[in-house]
């Protein structure tokens, strides 16, 4: 685990802004939103995010059963706010074994869906199927959302991506055939606007998917 920000497409070390720059910089990639270290997972861990996010943190509600809520990444900072969340959750998959899933939403360009998803960023753009009817159609805030597939992504995985709130939303999940529980009508909450209720939170051990 990482004490210190990492640029959000690649991981590498980011420069504060200083004398030359007024934003963080990233020697491969130039200005970023610097992504946060990863903690471990927490209902205190969560609501730091969630009260600095300018972005959805998108939650399965309620989570699936004997799912866990195992982590969660930001990038941004305490100038700019939350540009990007990544919710990760772990669970039984539909086909037995364990699944994880992570949940990210971003503005376009920061990259950090791209970079789970293991695709070249920092957008999904050309990489969505868009010419078949969607894969997925899940609930986001309330709303009907599609999520088309992803293609050119590593085979130990399976990505999703859409709009939701006016914002990138991406769906990755581990192994493959964990993406199945997507089709079952999966409803997100953004925990921005969620209750006492997140109080209640069952959390695991960290989801190494959301380290650098």
């Amino acid at each position: 685990m990482r004490g210190e920000p990492s640029c959000p497409k690649c991981g590498g070390r980011v420069r504060p802004p200083g004398l030359f720059a007024d934003t963080w910089q990233c020697d491969v990639h130039g200005t970023v939103h610097p992504l946060q270290p990863v903690v471990p997972p927490s209902v205190e861990a969560l609501t730091v995010v969630v009260k600095r996010a300018r972005v959805p943190v998108w939650m399965p509600w309620p989570l699936p059963v004997g799912w866990l809520f195992t982590g969660i990444a930001c990038a941004g900072d305490d100038r700019s706010g939350g540009r990007a969340t990544a919710v990760a959750c772990s669970g039984p998959g539909p086909l037995g074994g364990m699944g994880e899933l992570l949940l990210v939403a971003e503005e376009l360009g920061v990259g950090l869906g791209a970079r789970y998803a293991g695709i070249a960023g920092p957008d999904p753009g050309a990489h969505l199927r868009v010419d078949d009817p969607p894969d997925v159609k899940l609930h986001a805030a309330g709303r009907p959302t599609p999520l088309w597939p992803v293609r050119d992504v590593p085979p130990d995985r399976a990505v999703f991506a859409g709009e939701a709130l006016g914002m990138w939303l991406w769906a990755i999940v581990w192994p493959e055939q964990t993406g199945l529980l997507m089709y079952d009508e999966l409803v997100l909450t953004d925990l921005r606007d969620a209750g006492a209720e997140v109080d209640l939170l069952p959390c695991g051990a960290l989801s190494p998917r959301l380290l650098p």
